[in-house]
This record gives C-alpha cells, sequence and structure tokens, in this order.
C-alpha cells in the first residue's frame, strides 16, 4: 500500500523494484479526490453523496480526469438527473468543481500544514476491502491493463478491491474530451518514469 506522493510513480517503483505482483501493489490513488468530487457533486445537486457515483482517473495530481461523461444519481446519468429537475451542471460549474477537486490539498495544506487525516481515512477503506473481502470499488493507483492504449504505467482507474488485491480493473466509457486527458496524464507518467530509469 503506497501513500506518499508522487503516488502512482512510487506505486509504479515499488512495484518494479519489488518483484510483487501488480494487483499487490496499490497506491491510494485518486481515492480522496474521487470522495470530494461526489461531496461537490452532491453539495451543487442538494443530495445525499452516496447517491452520486462519479470518478476522478488518472494522475493524483494537477493532470487527474474528473469523469462527467459517466456520471450518474442512483444509477440515472447525471445530465438527465439535471434535465428532470431543471438544476443544470453547466460547463463553467463542471470546471470549477474539478478545480476545487484537484487543489483541495493545497487549500488544506495552507490551512492545517498537512493532509494525513483524510489520506489516513481513505487508506483504511482500502485495507478494510482487502482484510474483508468486500470486493469494492474504489478509485486507487493500480497497473493500466492495456485501457485506451495505455500500457506499463501506474494510474487510478476504478477497481474491485478484495482479499487478492486488485482484482479487476474497470473500463469506463469516456467521451473524447476525457480520453485524451487520460492519454496526456499517463505521457506525463512516463516521462518521470523514463527520468527514473524504471522501465
Amino acid at each position: 500500500m503506497i501513500a506518499t506522493n508522487p503516488v502512482d510513480l512510487l506505486s509504479y517503483a515499488t512495484w518494479k523494484l519489488s518483484g510483487l505482483p501488480a494487483q499487490r501493489v496499490i497506491g491510494s490513488g485518486t481515492i480522496l479526490d474521487t470522495a470530494r468530487f461526489r461531496s461537490l457533486l452532491s453539495a451543487r445537486l442538494n443530495l445525499d453523496a452516496h447517491n452520486v457515483h462519479a470518478y476522478i482517473i488518472g494522475e493524483h495530481g494537477d493532470s487527474e480526469v474528473a469523469v462527467w461523461s459517466s456520471a450518474n444519481i442512483a444509477g440515472i446519468p447525471m445530465e438527465d438527473y439535471c434535465r428532470i429537475l431543471g438544476n443544470e451542471v453547466c460547463a463553467k460549474d463542471r470546471v470549477q468543481i474539478a478545480a476545487q477537486v484537484r487543489d483541495a490539498a493545497y487549500e488544506i495544506i495552507s490551512r492545517k500544514g498537512a493532509t494525513f487525516y483524510a489520506v489516513a481515512v481513505g487508506l483504511v477503506r482500502i485495507i478494510e476491502s482487502i482484510l474483508r473481502d468486500q470486493h469494492t470499488v474504489l478509485s486507487v493507483s493500480n497497473l493500466v491493463p492495456g485501457y485506451y492504449g495505455i500500457n506499463d504505467v501506474y494510474l487510478s482507474l476504478p477497481a474491485v478491491i478484495g482479499n487478492k488485491g486488485v482484482e479487476r480493473i474497470l473500463k469506463l466509457n469516456l467521451d473524447d474530451d476525457e480520453l485524451n486527458k487520460l492519454k496526456k496524464s499517463a505521457q506525463l507518467m512516463h516521462k518521470m518514469i523514463d527520468r527514473l530509469n524504471l522501465k
């Protein structure tokens, strides 16, 4: 379990240097970013966050990707839900929410000095799913299995976590913009990996 930043790079390095199977090396990834994303959406839509299903994927950092295209409210696509209620989350709102999610850590550090309490809660959630074999879907940093033409890099994608570690990685249907952003996130990670000569 890797939580230290840059978490995706360190997770990849741990996998490469440890000799462990990739499914047993898990980074905390965007688990907190995803929770913040759902929380901000729930506040914007005046709903319990448990009913909001949406993910932040890619690098845990500046190139992370908010996946709007598959966001849903209790199984209803978010756009349909908003249209029914007349409560649109417009493009400007989306940019603002994604920026708030991405920059939350900077704000917390400036106010409290660190973000370790929230990270600890996320790690407990991952460990609980492993120890109790819960098969929980969490957005953790793991080895991308060739999805979207991306290989040999650790990034956050929704993954089923159980007692074997990462048991399955889920492939979201991304729109073109999200896919391009995810590929850019992967390219960034590859450049860092190349600099460290880890391949």
